[in-house]
């Protein structure tokens, strides 16, 4: 399944029905999983470690070095999980003492020229579209869609289920569950659509609404919505997700869209 004009590392541990297109370049600390393609012009570096039936197209490159003056030389990885697809050109380097490891899950969509630095974890059945760029040390939860052009400032987080709307600038955290839209990025509502999509029914879907008004359309600061969505609305795994995801937020998250702000639509 081999072309002979690849060359692959003797010590690379790559199974046995893995197909690898010609002119790839694999190097000695490597694992590949069954089933998984690479396609041509690829080249793998050490410390990748690639699961079982992933499809990797021509010209991406996976496993090199972070792109971080801090970087000493520690010894780090990249994961791909199962399924996940990586089209052409994609890059994702390799982790550093922070986290030791960038992570992309399982059955996860990763289109052209997209980049992941080092230490994001990223989730599984995320998609990123064409040209995502991922600074380092982010975290982006299950099921979330990246639009396409979009730049991820470092250390964001954004949330499971969650959508960002195309050529966004994406530097503070997006909470679960919501759309992200305009410039400057803004609160656009519930990914209801999303949520349908992957079988929420229309009750949690509008417990969701409830807990997002709460928070963007009463007028209440960060700590008072929080304080009565806690007292005022029925405990739920979605409400308790929200609360402790904008509790634990560094950077802030996202604020409900203002006409006064700058808009290019």
């Amino acid at each position: 399944m081999t072309h002979p004009y690849t060359y692959i590392d003797p010590n690379a541990r790559v199974a046995p029905n893995v197909k690898i297109d010609p002119f790839t370049v694999i190097h000695g600390d490597v694992q590949i999983g069954e089933g998984t393609w690479i396609g041509s012009n690829v080249t793998i570096m050490d410390g990748t470690r690639i699961g079982k039936n992933c499809r990797v197209f021509p010209g991406a490159v996976l496993g090199a070095i972070p792109q971080d003056l801090k970087f000493l030389g520690e010894k780090t990885t990249v994961e791909i999980g199962d399924d996940t697809t990586l089209r052409e050109f994609v890059t994702i380097n390799r982790g550093t003492s922070d986290r030791g490891r960038t992570v992309i899950g399982k059955n996860c969509l990763i289109m052209a020229y997209s980049h992941v630095a080092h230490d994001c974890i990223i989730g599984n059945n995320v998609i990123m579209s064409n040209s995502v760029q991922v600074a380092g040390h982010v975290t982006i939860g299950d099921w979330a869609i990246i639009g396409g052009v979009s730049a991820v400032h470092q250390f964001v987080q954004v949330g499971q289920h969650s959508f960002v709307a195309g050529g966004s600038l994406v530097s503070k955290d997006v909470p679960p569950y919501i759309k992200a839209v305009r410039n400057p990025l803004s609160y656009g509502g519930v990914n209801s659509v999303g949520l349908k999509r992957r079988g929420f029914s229309l009750e949690r879907i509008n417990h969701i609404l409830d807990v997002y008004r709460n928070i963007y359309n009463k007028g209440f600061n960060t700590t008072q919505s929080l304080e009565f969505i806690e007292e005022e609305l029925p405990a739920t795994d979605e409400r308790d997700e929200i609360v402790t995801f904008i509790r634990e937020s560094g950077r802030g998250i996202i604020k409900r869209f203002s006409k006064s702000a700058t808009d290019d639509e």
